[in-house]
Parts: structure tokens; sequence; C-alpha cells
């Protein structure tokens, strides 16, 4: 994904984390900006995690048919705007 504005972070991380990453990518051939898209995506894929795990916790009491109700109408919705044929 390359974005056309960039942002600069000053992060503090453990030592062994630090070292653990650089050698991995070492290893794994390090070209330019490996090390800032590996932790872009690290931060992708933790938010993505909290997201389903809140949602997952959000649905907990719901019976499976209610969640596939409530999945079946916002698709028909999001479908129905993305698919609308000009007036």
């Amino acid at each position: 994904m390359e974005d056309t504005f960039k942002v600069r972070w000053t992060v503090s991380v453990p030592k062994e984390t630090d070292t653990s990453l650089r050698t991995y990518l070492a290893q794994s051939g390090v070209r330019k900006g490996d090390f800032s898209e590996f932790v872009a995506d690290a931060v992708r894929w933790r938010l993505f995690d909290l997201n389903v795990t809140a949602a997952r916790a959000r649905s907990a009491g719901l019976p499976p048919e209610a969640i596939e109700d409530a999945i079946e109408q916002a698709l028909g919705e999001v479908r129905a705007e993305r698919f609308r044929k000009p007036i």
C-alpha cells in the first residue's frame, strides 16, 4: 500500500524486540523501507484484531441467525448503494 503522505514516528521497544526484528529482516534480504513497512503492517493487523475481538464481544449473546441477518442486511444496503443505476 503506497501512501502519498507519510508521518514519522518515534517509538521505544525493548532491545530484544529490536534485535529480533532486525535479525529477521536481515535474513530476509532487507530493502530500504522494510523496517517501516513491517511496523505499519503489524499495526494494521493489531487494529484489525482489536476490531474483530470487539465485534465478537458485542455479538456474544446473539443467536447466529440474528448475526447472519444483520450481515445480509448490511451487505444488501452496501450493494444497493454501490451498484445503484445512474439516473
